[in-house]
C-alpha cells in the first residue's frame, strides 16, 4: 500500500475513534461508565483504561523512534512484514466491525487484575492520547516507516515495523472503541 495511503487510514480511524468518545461516552454517567452485563466482562471505563495503558506505551515509543531514528527518509510504499500483517490484521474487525479473533489482555493492561488503570479522569485522558495520536501520525510521516522499528509492548526481543506497530495500535484502538458501541448499544444499558 501507499504510505499516504496508510497514513490516511488510519487518521480517519482514529479521528471517528475521537468524534464517538466526543458524541457518546463523554456525557455517559457514572453509573453508565460502570455498567456492566455480567461481572466478568469489562464496563466502559475499564475498557478505556485497558487502550490508555497501552496507548501510554505505545505513543511514548513512538515519539522516541521519530526523534532518534536515523531512516530519516520517508518512502512512497509501505509493505508490511510477514509477521507484523498477521499481527495487525488478527487485531483488525471484520468488515461487520465485529471480532474476528478474541485475545486474552496481558495481566498488566487487564483492569479486573490491575483495578489501579482504572482512574477517575480515563476518558478524558484516552480522548486527549488520541488526539496525540493524530500529532504522531503527522510527525511519522518524516521518516521511514518500513525501516523504523519499535518493540511491542510487554516484549522486549521483538521489534515490528513503525507502520506495522501503527497499524496494531490504531485498529487495537478501534477494536476497543467497538466494544464500547457494543456495551451502551446492549439492551439493558442504563438509560440516563
Amino acid at each position: 500500500m501507499t504510505t499516504q495511503a496508510l497514513f490516511s487510514e488510519l487518521e480517519n480511524v482514529t479521528k471517528e475513534n475521537i468524534h464517538y468518545l466526543e458524541q457518546n461516552v463523554l456525557p455517559l454517567t457514572p453509573e453508565q461508565l460502570n455498567w456492566k452485563p455480567r461481572q466478568d466482562v469489562w464496563n466502559v471505563k475499564e475498557v478505556i483504561a485497558h487502550v490508555y495503558e497501552h496507548a501510554k506505551y505505545y505513543h511514548s515509543a513512538f515519539s522516541k523512534k521519530i526523534d532518534t531514528t536515523k531512516f530519516r527518509e520517508p518512502k512512497d510504499l509501505f509493505l508490511s512484514s510477514p509477521l507484523g500483517k498477521s499481527m495487525w490484521k488478527s487485531m483488525k474487525l471484520g468488515n461487520a466491525r465485529n471480532v474476528k479473533r478474541k485475545m486474552k489482555a496481558a495481566r498488566l493492561y487487564n483492569p479486573l487484575i490491575v483495578k489501579s488503570i482504572v482512574t477517575e479522569h480515563v476518558i478524558a485522558d484516552f480522548l486527549a492520547s488520541q488526539k496525540e495520536l493524530l500529532n504522531i501520525l503527522e510527525r511519522a510521516k518524516t521518516i521511514n516507516i518500513r525501516k523504523a522499528k519499535i518493540r511491542l509492548v510487554g516484549n522486549n526481543v521483538i521489534k515490528f515495523r513503525f507502520g506495522d506497530t501503527l497499524l496494531l495500535v490504531v485498529y487495537h484502538n478501534q477494536r476497543h472503541i467497538q466494544q464500547v458501541i457494543n456495551l451502551i448499544q446492549h439492551p439493558k444499558f442504563p438509560q440516563p
